[in-house]
């Protein structure tokens, strides 16, 4: 299970892909730290750590099932002469609930700018569970994809989901906490959500979208905003300086 270890290719392809799945991990965390925001602050952090664990688990559990995955995309019915599978179902239904719940979100951030949060805008901890659990697996089909394309050895994949799952832990919650404190980085980030989601449907429906061009514009756009964020904060510093020396 483990003669890979003296191969120098079985090593270049497990760092290759621990990289490739902390990037595709990227959308878990952008999910998961907007969902765990609904929480009350002392359930967040369990949360966060347990929803990155399920992603974990959702993608261990596909790697055992490759044949599964196989299998999905074996058509299931056809409309309009076009065959639908498991896994189109799977990616249409994921990529919808991924673009009703950003939408919501946005919604929310810019309908209660400035207001006392509406009744009922806080989750219980079950309900985002639910909802990390369930996009946990849409975006778990990529990364097993990607690892069974990259890697031949079952254990190297395992090994490079594992390495990834705990960078995300690591910096889960600085990446929730940036999100929270910038609305205008949680705007972005819900923006991403729904370009993912568009994507997955859209891919769902037999077009395929090179992913280099959506990572490609996300960390453009995220290059920009930080140059945002700078310059605002360098035109705020000289009139918090003045309402010092008032004081």
């Amino acid at each position: 299970m483990f003669e890979w270890i003296t191969s120098i290719e079985a090593w270049a392809a497990l760092g290759t892909l621990t990289v490739l799945e902390i990037v595709l991990g990227i959308d878990n965390i952008i999910f998961i730290s907007i969902v765990v925001g609904r929480l009350p602050d002392n359930q967040q952090n369990v949360a966060r750590n347990i929803g990155i664990l399920l992603a974990m688990v959702s993608r261990l559990a596909l790697l055992f099932s490759i044949a599964w995955i196989v299998g999905l995309t074996d058509p299931f019915f056809s409309i309009l002469g076009k065959n639908i599978s498991g896994r189109d179902i799977i990616l249409i239904g994921g990529g919808l609930f991924l673009l009703a719940k950003a939408t919501h979100e946005i919604h929310n951030s810019l309908e209660g700018a400035g207001q006392d949060p509406p009744t009922g805008t806080v989750s219980s901890l079950g309900n985002v569970l639910v909802q990390i659990t369930v996009l946990d697996m849409v975006f778990s089909f990529d990364s097993v994809i990607t690892a069974v394309g990259l890697a031949r050895e079952f254990s190297v994949m395992a090994i490079a989901i594992i390495l990834s799952v705990g960078v995300m832990l690591l910096a889960a919650k600085s990446i929730g906490n940036f999100v929270e404190t910038h609305p205008t980085i949680k705007i972005l980030a819900l923006s991403f959500l729904i370009m993912i989601g568009a994507t997955l449907v859209v891919e769902g429906a037999g077009i395929h979208v090179p992913k280099g061009y959506i990572y490609f514009a996300m960390a453009f756009s995220v290059m920009v905003e930080m140059l945002n964020l700078k310059l605002r904060k360098k035109q705020q510093a000289p009139i918090k300086l003045r309402q010092t020396l008032k004081r």
